[in-house]
């Protein structure tokens, strides 16, 4: 007699153990708000300039999602289950994880150079208002300030954290691989195929990244997941590595 298997014992082994591995953190976030502090200083991804910034964290912050918000892990997590198992079956588990990855640092990649335009509008002009002095006088005190080798401390709210960067580059490779496949997207009656689910995605983020919303997502992240996945599965598929199928 046959013994039945678990779902989750038929999950491929990169795309299971990120999964495990993102619960395990947020887990681990929630019970223990001074291992949660520790994180977030040293494991969030920061702007390249603030003082709490390492190279490493282009890597972690993709491994950490907010415990304020249990819909950022569970959005991200069920999405990288729907449609990182058929990828990494047609890639497979090292190119996958290799794209994954990728994807992941990519994403962190774009959102350093949009701080890097933005970090101005978002503090310097506040703080000139505030001060009642004009623009350019507040940016040569800052810019005093830093060639004396000072810390600008609120350059270290500029962080963020999640998959959801990597879980875009997913979403595209899906939509490039299988562009014909239909998919059934909540409050939408009837199917829609992957491609236009992959198009109108990156369509709404980078609609709103250009509104300047303030609703704390880093949408430019997403775009960027997007942008180096597009760019990965273009040269895959050039090389003959994949193949689009026609569902």
């Amino acid at each position: 007699m046959r013994s039945g298997n678990s779902v989750f014992s038929n999950i491929p082994p990169v795309t299971k153990n990120l999964i495990i591995i993102n619960f395990i953190v947020w887990l681990a976030m929630m019970v223990s708000p001074r291992l949660a502090s520790l994180f977030m200083t040293h494991g969030a991804l920061h702007y390249f300039g603030a003082s709490d910034f390492n190279p490493a964290q282009l890597l972690t912050y993709m491994f950490m999602h907010s415990t304020r918000d249990f819909a950022h892990i569970l959005f991200n997590m069920f999405t990288l289950f729907m449609f990182g198992i058929t990828l990494e079956r047609v890639l497979g588990s090292a190119r996958y994880l290799f794209y994954y990855i990728s994807c992941g640092v990519g994403a962190a990649l774009v959102q350093e150079f949009v701080w890097a335009l933005t970090w101005e509008d978002i503090f310097v002009k506040p703080l000139a208002n505030l001060n009642h002095v004009d623009f350019a006088t507040m940016r040569q005190a800052i810019d005093a300030a830093v060639a004396t080798g000072q810390n600008l401390p609120f350059l270290n709210e500029l962080l963020t954290v999640g998959a959801s960067g990597a879980i875009y580059g997913v979403l595209l490779a899906f939509g490039m691989i299988f562009p014909n496949m239909p998919l059934y997207i909540m409050f939408i009656p009837v199917p829609v195929k992957a491609k236009w689910m992959v198009i109108g995605y990156g369509a709404i983020e980078l609609l709103i990244g250009l509104s300047n919303a303030t609703d704390g997502v880093a949408h430019f992240a997403h775009l960027g997941g997007m942008i180096f996945g597009f760019i990965m599965i273009l040269i895959w598929k050039r090389q003959g590595v994949i193949h689009g199928h026609n569902y």
